[in-house]
């Protein structure tokens, strides 16, 4: 399967403003990027209908992750501050309904980097669904499918696996799974089987080396995960997802602490070639 390529400007700057997405998307459609990720760190950072009009114009598609900073929470957290996280979430459905993106992605359930010992797993789960059901029909409204993404254990303790994951959506319209091939080395003990695991059920897929470095400069089986991905019927993009260490926030929430590359223009252009490589074979 062909499938398309994409990249997210995590890769060189957070947050993301109107004059950076306008200089870099021009690169990343020049490179022969299919698509081009937005995080929205903060609603307003960036003006969603100035960026679709550009992306329309550039002839490229666009992938909208969350994120889940300090004091966005959806599970163990008081009801003013789910609610908070609540409307951020429209938000972000907001801003990939108007630039096209079929989906948010990230890891709508906790803020990045909150660790507690989940006594009642069930329970808590119980309790993601019942707070991001109403964001999911929001969503749904809008064309737009959120998918959860699984982190590694040093980033969250509620859901590390793909297996965590299908249980605490079971039942939940309108959400789905993003897969994040960084997080998955760490947790799951056979990615590609991990993959089959959630056929039918992936909405969005991010891809790096084992060390956020460009895809391919690593020790990961990437025929079998591209095989598995279309055992699994995921036609989607892949997107790059690596980050700057030039800013300080980022830098240290991603725990990157020296260069994956020689430079980050290498993380995207290598990853892309690799990557278009992988459709060769």
């Amino acid at each position: 399967m062909i499938r398309p390529v994409g990249v997210n400007t995590w890769v060189w700057a957070s947050p993301l403003d109107d004059e950076a997405l306008a200089r870099l998307a021009v690169r990343v459609r020049d490179w022969g990027f299919d698509a081009i990720e937005l995080p929205v760190e903060s609603p307003g950072d960036w003006d969603a209908d100035r960026a679709a009009a550009l992306l329309q114009e550039l002839g490229l598609a666009a992938t909208v992750v969350l994120v889940m900073g300090p004091g966005r929470e959806l599970v163990a957290a008081p009801a003013e501050t789910v609610a908070t996280t609540q409307e951020y979430l429209r938000c972000v459905v907001d801003a990939a309904a108007a630039v096209g993106s079929a989906v948010i992605a990230g890891p709508a359930y906790a803020s990045v980097g909150r660790t507690w010992r989940v006594e009642d797993r069930a329970a808590a789960y119980r309790e993601l669904r019942e707070n991001l059901a109403p964001v999911c029909e929001y969503a749904a409204a809008r064309g737009v499918t959120v998918a959860v993404e699984p982190l590694n254990r040093y980033e969250t303790s509620l859901i590390n696996t793909v297996d965590q994951a299908l249980e605490a959506l079971d039942g939940l319209d309108g959400a789905v799974l993003a897969l994040d091939v960084y997080h998955m080395n760490i947790e799951e003990t056979d990615i590609a089987a991990a993959i089959g695991r959630a056929a039918g059920r992936i909405g969005h897929v991010q891809v790096s080396a084992n060390d956020r470095g460009a895809p391919g400069r690593d020790h990961l089986d990437w025929p079998a995960i591209v095989r598995a991905l279309d055992d699994a019927g995921y036609a989607g993009p892949l997107a790059i997802e690596s980050f700057t260490a030039h800013n300080a926030t980022i830098a240290t929430a991603a725990s990157i602490w020296r260069p994956l590359a020689p430079t980050q223009d290498d993380i995207a252009t290598e990853g892309l070639h690799f990557l278009r490589s992988l459709n060769d074979d």
